[in-house]
């Protein structure tokens, strides 16, 4: 009998953040042990990291943390992967039948091991290359490179097997914080929510980083000519300056979504949530302006989350309903919290358009 052949196809990992298996303190321990222990998320050195993880945070913050997850958990179960489970499958359909996808986070489950299993362990097809798609618009090493550095250690585990095959090329997607299919997905979803609302004001909320993250990838940092968060103007372009710069990439995609939003540049602004500890962090910190901007007669605020595909913790709780609180308890009359592209035709198209454009 002849061998049976196999179909040749191209391979498709979409990665996220990750999240808990469930919404109580043992869940939520484990994924922060996980996450926390990452050496691009904790930068500091192993020891210090392990007295901190395991002597304070994992000590305090997985019941905090389980009772924020609660609040928006569903009888789907999380958002995060409820809605990235959504867009693999919606991207497959997409893409069609000489591709296979599949799904991977960075912490947690499915592991991204698990998701290179789903691509590579189906004896039905053949994959001839992989690409990685890292679900982060903007760059930033606590995300991006640690995903994209992991997903690399285990095809070169696979390669030094053999069960991985030399020929086999990998592809990475850097970022896509100026793609015109995302932030047209993103302004689609903003323009249907803002039309009839009367904003006085549109603020484009990114998750924040330490501004350490940001100046150690300034090429000239430590230098006189260092540009990053000195100059005034530092991220009023991307340039070879800051072509890696989180908060350069933000402010870019946040001109880009004004600009397809129609959107003047007195009526919108940028800020940065989620911030933890006492070190510094990129500023100004949304959750400040939540309190300031009534005070400056902004009566009416929508938000956007530019830099979260899938609507999750941090924009669901957050955003949608801590910042909504604490902009009305400081005299703010309407909130609109506008939700993310999660699985909207116009961003399973761009996902689509991307994975081609990556494998060539």
């Amino acid at each position: 009998m002849e061998p049976r052949l196999t179909r040749a196809v191209h391979g498709l990992l979409l990665t996220n953040l990750g999240t808990p298996d469930a919404p109580d303190p043992a869940s939520v321990r484990r994924y922060l042990g996980e996450f926390l222990w990452d050496k691009h998320v904790l930068d500091i050195n192993p020891v210090g990291r392990w007295l901190l993880l395991h002597g304070i945070i994992l000590r305090t913050r997985p019941k905090k943390s389980a009772h924020a997850y609660q609040t928006i958990w569903t009888e789907a179960g999380s958002p995060l992967m409820t809605h990235s489970k959504a867009l693999t499958s919606a991207v497959a359909a997409a893409l069609g039948p000489e591709w296979k996808v599949a799904l991977g986070m960075r912490y947690g489950s499915p592991s991204l091991e698990a998701g290179l299993d789903a691509l590579l362990g189906d004896a039905s097809v053949r994959v001839t290359d992989v690409t990685v798609l890292p679900l982060y618009p903007q760059y930033a090493t606590s995300s991006t490179l640690s995903t994209l550095e992991r997903v690399r250690e285990l095809v070169q585990a696979r390669r030094s097997k053999g069960t991985l095959a030399a020929d086999v090329k990998v592809h990475e997607v850097q970022d896509f914080f100026a793609d015109r299919g995302f932030v047209e997905a993103q302004a689609e979803l903003a323009r249907e929510a803002l039309a009839g609302f009367g904003a006085d004001k549109v603020m484009m909320s990114f998750h924040g980083l330490p501004e350490r993250h940001l100046t150690r990838l300034d090429p000239k940092c430590g230098t006189s000519e260092a540009h990053c968060l000195v100059k005034a103007d530092c991220c009023a372009a991307v340039d070879a300056r800051n072509a890696l710069c989180y908060r350069a990439q933000a402010h870019e995609t946040a001109r880009q979504l004004a600009a397809s939003l129609q959107i003047p540049s007195d009526r919108y602004e940028v800020a940065f949530q989620s911030r933890l500890g006492r070190i510094p962090w990129i500023r100004p910190y949304t959750d400040e302006r939540m309190a300031e901007l009534p005070k400056q007669g902004v009566k009416r605020l929508a938000v956007l989350c530019p830099s979260f595909t899938a609507d999750c913790l941090e924009t669901l709780e957050e955003i949608h309903i801590r910042a909504k609180d604490d902009f009305l308890a400081a005299g703010g009359e309407a909130f609109l919290a506008i939700p993310c592209v999660n699985s909207h035709p116009r961003w399973v198209q761009a996902v689509a358009d991307l994975a081609r454009g990556a494998a060539g």
